[in-house]
């Protein structure tokens, strides 16, 4: 499609020859002979952004404006066609001796200027230009748009929460900072952590996982700094360290927290030396690396433990990016049940159009305290035992009762009216966590999310005996 020229010109003789030259070059053109007619037909172009609804302008590639037109002066116009389209390139065109004026209408937006008379030469070679920039910016937006998909294609939601979360990765992604994603388990840190790399300048290059939790103390510095050969028992060959694998990448930290003091150590000077030794060497390796961490726990609260490191979490905690919860982003709960559905028919072959309308209840009734993660779990499991198309709250309730056997023993056999297994499941939720914080209502309410009051107006909703749950755990502690 060949680019498009506005040209403006109160002259029609200048339009005529101005569009007549530009058209054998291959442009498409467009006249007006007044600045409020440009205006219109700039207006004309827009378009409305489906997921937005706003009305966005689909620009002319190039403008080219008299500065003296009746009425409305080309300058002004320049102003407002910025306002419309702030990538507008204008160029302006000023009879003899009126440079002043064209350097005036620059300062309002314009991006260059050539006087009357002008030669066709001179024309040209400001209007390739112009369209340089031009291609330059489009190319620009479309690489954004790319990346901006590519960060967020596995991100579903659309609440202001996770919209948040979401302009603070598109901040932090290009400047290579370190970033600290906190947040309860489940809630999807290793996605934000991928979304910050693959927005950076290091997308394409390594990202590497590494959960701290998940392996043993003994093995966790090996795999993060490699070691040498005959290093240890069993160390037959050499092996390269997590740090060195993503060498011009991203290394992601999962779960830090779980890391030992010994080691946090070794990270810090990584951190700061930009530096490596492999067990059992004396070779130092510079790595040039993005650190990303996460952890479900408190770090402030492990500091004063001294379980973790004041100095590491101060070099670590450079961008914070704090994800909340599910039951903080209920919103986001109906689109998210739409997203695993559609995974989990390709994932398990299965046929599930939907779910119920009592079973999309149940699902916002409910707190998730496993997230994000238990939600997909619920639902895959729900799928599974779906007897139509259509999941039903009664499958999600025997999904539910079949994932929290686990992690909620002695919960008492779910009722089938649906009014009744979501207060059900929430008395004896209250009633568990209290036992286990020795009938603690503030130690509660922090487990369960919530605020005091609304865990005092639950205890009293319910009938519960915060009281004698208290004494019996005190007399059970003695």
């Amino acid at each position: 499609m060949p680019e498009k020229i506005l040209v403006v010109d109160d002259d029609p003789t200048i339009r005529l020859i101005l569009t007549e030259a530009l058209k054998k070059r291959g442009f498409a053109l467009e006249e007006a002979g007044s600045a409020e007619e440009a205006l219109d037909k700039i207006k004309a172009t827009c378009r409305k952004e489906l997921k937005t609804g706003d009305w966005k302008p689909k620009p002319f590639d190039l403008i080219i404006m008299d500065v003296r037109l009746p009425k409305m002066s080309g300058i002004e116009a320049v102003s407002r066609i910025r306002k419309l389209d702030p990538q507008a390139v204008v160029i302006v065109v000023t009879a003899y001796g009126g440079k002043e004026i064209a350097l005036e209408a620059i300062k309002q937006g314009a991006y260059d200027y050539f006087t009357k008379p002008f030669k066709m030469e001179e024309m040209e070679i400001v209007t390739k230009r112009a369209m340089e920039k031009r291609k330059l910016q489009n190319d620009l937006a479309a690489l954004r748009e790319r990346v901006k998909e590519r960060e967020f294609e596995n991100i579903v939601g659309q609440s202001e929460v996770i919209k948040n979360v979401l302009t603070l990765v598109t901040k932090v992604a290009p400047l290579d900072s370190t970033v600290l994603i906190t947040g309860e388990s489940g809630t999807g840190k290793e996605l934000i952590a991928h979304a910050v790399h693959q927005g950076s300048e290091r997308y394409g290059r390594p990202f590497i996982k590494v959960n701290c939790a998940a392996i043993p103390e003994g093995l966790l510095e090996s795999t993060l700094f490699g070691h040498e050969k005959g290093a240890f028992t069993g160390a037959h060959i050499q092996m390269l360290g997590k740090f060195e694998l993503a060498q011009g990448g991203t290394i992601f930290l999962d779960e830090i927290g779980d890391m030992t003091l010994t080691t946090q150590a070794k990270v810090l000077r990584v951190l700061e030396q930009k530096e490596v030794e492999r067990l059992g060497g004396t070779k130092t390796i510079k790595v040039d690396v993005r650190v990303i961490a996460a952890t479900n726990q408190d770090l402030s609260l492990a500091i004063g433990e001294k379980r973790f490191r004041e100095d590491l979490y101060f070099r670590l905690n450079v961008f914070p990016v704090q994800l909340p919860p599910l039951r903080d982003r209920k919103d986001d709960i109906p689109i998210l049940v739409e997203h695993f559905i559609d995974d989990t028919n390709l994932k398990l072959g299965t046929n599930i159009t939907g779910v119920s309308k009592d079973a999309v209840e149940l699902l916002l009734s409910y707190h998730w305290p496993g997230n994000i993660r238990e939600l997909k779990n619920t639902l895959e499991r729900a799928a599974t035992m779906a007897d139509g198309e259509l999941i039903t709250s009664k499958v999600i309730t025997i999904s539910l009762e079949g994932l929290k056997e686990k992690s909620c023993p002695g919960l008492p056999e779910l009722p089938t009216s649906l009014g009744e297994t979501i207060q059900e499941v929430e008395k004896q939720l209250i009633i568990n966590t209290l036992h286990k914080t020795g009938g603690s209502q503030i130690e509660a309410a922090k487990l369960l999310g919530i605020t005091e009051k609304n865990i005092w107006k639950k205890i009293k909703k319910h009938k519960i005996d915060a009281k004698g749950l208290k004494k019996r755990s005190a007399s059970s502690g003695a």
